[in-house]
């Protein structure tokens, strides 16, 4: 069932599918930006200046992340400092790198997410057990 919400960013207004939405991004100084889908437009949204829509999106991620569905995997990644929320069903391909690393895209970014074994370990784990149960693939092999 789709969860449509109406928020305004700039000046504009969006009537977005957040079912359809596959990541958002939370940064230290509280914005949350997530990606319009099927598209490379990011929306950010700053609580001190539009509370209300900032609540509907930080309600949909605990309702996401609360159910549980075939076609969704939430899992919180720390990458470059700030928080992903990802749906890594949405993903379409992984790169284990020698070094241990591992990289993916978003659909709808135009940035890898690369996740470190050291610097991330949490993460890097996450995604490692998302792959293997998901998968049947091991990285690295």
């Amino acid at each position: 069932m789709a969860y449509w919400v109406k928020i305004q960013d700039q000046r504009k207004e969006y009537v977005i599918n957040f079912d359809r939405v596959n990541a958002f991004c939370y940064e230290k100084n509280g914005r949350l930006t997530f990606w319009v889908p099927n598209s490379s437009i990011s929306i950010v949204i700053n609580p001190h200046s539009n509370w209300e829509d900032y609540q509907k999106i930080s309600e949909y991620i605990q309702y996401a992340q609360g159910i549980e569905l075939e076609s969704t995997y939430w899992v919180t990644i720390t990458y470059d400092r700030k928080e992903y929320i990802i749906n890594l069903n949405c993903i379409s391909s992984f790169c284990y790198e020698e070094n241990g690393r591992i990289s993916f895209w978003l659909p709808d970014v135009t940035f890898p997410i690369i996740i470190n074994p050291v610097s991330n370990p949490e993460s890097y784990e996450k995604v490692v057990q998302y792959l293997k149960k998901h998968t049947g693939y091991s990285l690295p092999d």
